[in-house]
């Protein structure tokens, strides 16, 4: 590995560390390096907080003057919440910069670059740049789009069968995959179930790690049939709590804001919600991810409404067996092989016993 490479590498784990505290914002890890000697290191901790490179100049224990930069992402180069990152490069002398990818943000993008130039700094940019692309996939398509990113997520047994013919699915998997469930609970920003979901398993969709994130918890609800005792429900003021519905009589409402839910209005397509509208909706209030832990029928929706990017698929050595025992994917389905989905880049992990399958749709 390239010396380059091999800091951008040490820079991309940094980033990781920042994974579902900084959204919308990106995961951006940075070092100083001088002398062959990393003198400084920092990552975007929280939203709102100090950006990766002001991090690093803070943790130098030694003068950073005339070192060379790492950072994952294109330092910024406007006023937001932090001020521009390339100016504290500028005035603590920094030689050269070497950037993984270059920002997707208009309001970014090459700016930055242009006045390290000017002022006499080297900059070299795409170092491992499809390693950083991966580790801000989120981003990216938050900020090309203006929607979240949806991760479908199941876990299902060798038949594929998501629970039993009674509806029992406590547990499917082992405890290591639902480890990786929390703390990929922790890393998106919100989490998407149907009515249906929360009146059969009434679910709490918290993040049970220690210093983990709860998601705001997202409930497609076209009629507003949410019971107000569910644990959702009645914990919507300690876990931030959207209930999305094309239900518009204030009377049937009232309770669920009472209870501290927000309501999203939402119109009907082929009297179900239109998930495109809600993503839309969702993506303007500034979610940037989605799990989907739907059952088989909000699923078929979302597929259909082609609001989802990546598929994770958790599969048991188990066989459930039963006819009328819920797959992953409902609704009335396709006809011909050549209309399935298709899905590219299958990635599969060994979780205990159990296999995780992730792929991205075409």
């Amino acid at each position: 590995m390239k010396k380059d490479e091999y800091y951008m590498d040490l820079a991309i784990v940094l980033a990781k560390k920042g994974g579902g505290n900084v959204n919308p914002n990106p995961q951006v890890g940075a070092l100083i390096v001088k002398e062959g000697r990393i003198i400084g290191q920092g990552y975007h901790e929280k939203y709102g907080e100090a950006h990766a490179e002001i991090n690093a100049f803070k943790d130098c224990n030694e003068s950073p003057e005339g070192a060379t930069l790492y950072v994952t992402l294109e330092p910024c180069a406007h006023q937001g919440k932090q001020p521009p990152c390339f100016e504290a490069i500028i005035k603590n002398r920094i030689k050269r910069v070497v950037i993984g990818h270059l920002d997707p943000n208009p309001l970014v993008s090459g700016k930055g670059i242009k006045a390290m130039k000017e002022a006499g700094i080297e900059v070299s940019i795409n170092v491992l740049e499809k390693e950083c692309e991966e580790l801000n996939k989120i981003f990216f398509y938050y900020v090309s789009q203006g929607l979240p990113y949806v991760m479908m997520k199941y876990a299902m047994t060798l038949d594929g069968k998501i629970a039993t013919s009674a509806g029992q699915s406590k547990w499917i998997t082992g405890e290591i995959a639902r480890q990786k469930v929390h703390q990929d609970r922790s890393r998106f920003m919100a989490i998407m179930i149907g009515v249906e979901t929360l009146i059969l398993d009434d679910p709490q969709l918290s993040v049970r790690l220690e210093n983990g994130k709860n998601p705001i918890r997202i409930i497609c609800d076209t009629h507003l049939r949410s019971p107000l005792a569910s644990k959702i429900v009645s914990t919507a003021t300690e876990i931030p709590t959207i209930i999305a519905t094309a239900e518009s009589n204030p009377k049937k409402q009232a309770s669920f804001l009472k209870a501290g839910c927000e309501i999203i209005l939402v119109s009907c397509l082929e009297g179900r919600l239109n998930l495109k509208e809600l993503t839309k909706k969702l993506g303007e209030k500034g979610i940037d991810s989605i799990i989907l832990e739907g059952g088989g029928t909000l699923n078929a929706s979302a597929l259909k409404a082609g609001i989802v990017q990546k598929v994770q698929t958790y599969i048991a050595p188990k066989i459930f067996g039963g006819k009328e025992a819920p797959s992953p994917v409902e609704g009335h389905g396709i006809e011909q092989p050549n209309q399935a989905y298709l899905l590219e880049r299958p990635q599969i992990t060994y979780l205990g016993e159990d296999i995780l399958l992730e792929s991205e749709l075409l």
